[in-house]
This record gives C-alpha cells, structure tokens and sequence, in this order.
C-alpha cells in the first residue's frame, strides 16, 4: 500500500477515492469488488462496503468498514481536500451525491491503480497460469463435440459448465464459438448455428481463478478446408510467430502490432486485421499494455499479455490464433501451451 500512497503527494490529492472493480479487488483481495470500494488516504486505505458482507474484515488485506447508508454518507460528509475519484468509471450521477454530500474537491484521476497493476507478482502469475491451465482443460474436453450438427451454443456451454466443474470462479468472458461464415465476425457470441464440414470454427475462452483471467483463441478445420480460408490460417500463424519473436522488454506494443500487420501484408491479407494485435491479461480479461497501432506502451518483465492477430473475410469465414504470454528480463514465456497448427476434428 505504500506505493500507492506515495502516488497521492504527486497528483496533489488528500485522498483517493477508487470503485473500478478490478482495482478494489487488487487493492484488497476482496472478493466481491463490485460491491465494495477503497478509500485511500495518507494515513491509509480502508475497504468499504455493507452489511451483506459481513465477512469483509476476515477477507480483506487491508481495514474493512461495514457500513450501512447513513454511515457511510457520514464518512464522505467528514472528507476535506482535494478528493482523486476514477473518472472512467464512477458513475456522474454517483459523483454530483459526493458532492453534495462532502465539502472536498473532487478530482478527476485517471490509471493511478491501473499503472499498478501492468506488472504482475509471482503470486498474480501463478493464478494466471492456473486459469490458462484450466481453460486448456477445457477446450481439449470441447474437442469431442466439434462435429456436424453440434450448435454451436452447445459447445459454448460445455466450456463453461466445465470450467466451473473443475473449480473456476467462472468463465473470463462469455466463449466465443464461431465457424463458417460467422468467423467473418471477431467477437461473435455462439449462436444456434450448427456446425458443417468443410467449415472453420474459432473458439476464444478464458477462466477465472482468484479474480485472475486467461485468455486464449484456437481455430479448428471441421473435416477438410482448403483456397481462401486455408492460406488465412497460414498467414495468421505467420504474423503471431512473427510477432512472438519480437516480444522482448523495451519493445513498443505498436511495434509489434506492425510486424504481425507486416507479416500480413505478404499474404495481402493485413486489411482484413481488424482489431488492435493484443492486451493485457489480470485482474481484468482486456487491460493495460496494448499491443496495438495507437498506443506507445512499452513492454515490461512481468506483464501478462495477448498475441492474437486475425484475418475475417466477410462472407467466408475467419481465422484468429492468440496466445497468452509473460514477458520476462530476456524475452517472453509462453504461457498456453495448447498446439497452435491447423489441426482437422
């Protein structure tokens, strides 16, 4: 905690005020962030919440306070100073309560925690890999049901339901199952749609454990695919194994972004990459840094990232392969492990 508190002094704030989720769950290791929110000061950092959890002292690293309403509307009337609140996330008509309710100046922040937590610990990076392990459990149970006439919702369930069999907190994200013409759309939700020969199917999925997400994506040939489709798929496994190359600490995410769109233009199929080359993985499915063309983040050791360029052809059908990464003092490591190559189930 005492970094964060010396981030207080430099933004010129008497105290911080944080309700993301993800950022009160990193903070205090409580498990129902949503229902919960810190107040940091330079005295310290409290959790707040109310009295449904009860067991918030025993479950928080830090101080808890249970509090109902007035209480906690009292505390807010006893702030003075300059109050940092997230600006991208607390809700206008939360703020104008805050400030009828303190005399303080609100101050809008934005990333304090988020710049925190780009840099996993050991402890966060095992929690990830026990996602990224489980969630491979999962998509080689998912295999046997990847034939002819299986919907694909079906297969999106399954994947949930065994995730959650296996000791998940639940999924990262609703999967994405998505084969033929559908695989055109990058996050197409599973839909009644059953499974053909001759198709593709993408599977995206990730689970959570301890608050910790993975991520990962594989396509699959149901039976034999050739033309179009075929040199897709050679060409995005391309651009990832062009990319992976080139992670290293001091490399720019916008750097990377290029050679994968590079690799791409070989096959002529970089205009059919339509979304930014990766993220960061956490406490958060998608966060800081981006591997992206609008971003100069720098990559660190210790950051937990995506890899995962696509090609989507409207009418056709698409092709992304993602990887989750941990960059470290040399390079990378790869934390899924699942086999990449065209494969026909």
């Amino acid at each position: 905690m005492q970094d964060l508190r010396n981030l207080l002094e430099p933004l010129g704030l008497d105290a911080l005020y944080i309700t993301r989720p993800e950022n009160v769950r990193y903070l205090s290791g409580f498990p129902h962030p949503e229902d919960a929110q810190v107040l940091l000061s330079h005295e310290g950092a409290f959790l707040l919440t109310d009295p449904r959890y009860p067991e918030a002292e025993r479950e928080s690293r830090i101080p808890a306070k249970v509090l109902r309403r007035e209480e906690k509307e009292g505390l807010f009337q006893g702030l003075r100073g300059r109050v940092g609140f997230e600006a991208e996330h607390l809700p206008y008509a939360a703020l104008e309560r805050l400030r009828e309710l303190s005399p303080a100046e609100w101050v809008p922040t934005k990333g304090v925690v988020e710049r925190l937590r780009l840099k996993k610990t050991p402890e966060e990076v095992a929690a990830i890999r026990k996602a990224q392990a489980l969630a491979e459990e999962a998509l080689a149970h998912a295999l046997s049901l990847l034939k002819p006439g299986t919907a694909e919702r079906e297969v999106a369930f399954e994947l949930e339901f065994f995730l959650r069999r296996r000791g998940a907190e639940g999924v990262a994200f609703p999967p994405i199952v998505a084969s033929g013409v559908r695989g055109a759309l990058p996050h197409a939700g599973a839909s009644e749609k059953p499974l053909r020969a001759g198709e593709l199917v993408t599977l995206d999925l990730g689970a959570k454990v301890a608050g910790y997400h993975s991520d990962m994506t594989r396509t699959f040939a149901l039976g034999q695919v050739e033309g179009e489709l075929k040199t897709a798929f050679q060409a995005v496994l391309a651009a990832l194994e062009r990319a992976l190359e080139a992670l290293r600490p001091g490399r720019t995410g916008k750097e990377v972004d290029a050679l994968a769109r590079e690799e791409l233009g070989r096959y002529g199929l970089d205009r059919y990459f339509v979304h930014s080359l990766g993220h960061g993985v956490g406490l958060a499915v998608h966060e800081g840094p981006s591997l992206s063309p609008y971003t100069e983040d720098v990559l660190e050791p210790g950051m937990v990232v995506t890899v995962e360029p696509g090609v989507y052809l409207p009418g056709l059908g698409g092709v992304r392969i993602e990887e989750l990464v941990l960059i470290t003092e040399d390079g990378f490591e790869l934390l899924s492990r699942f086999p990449r190559g065209w494969q026909e189930v």
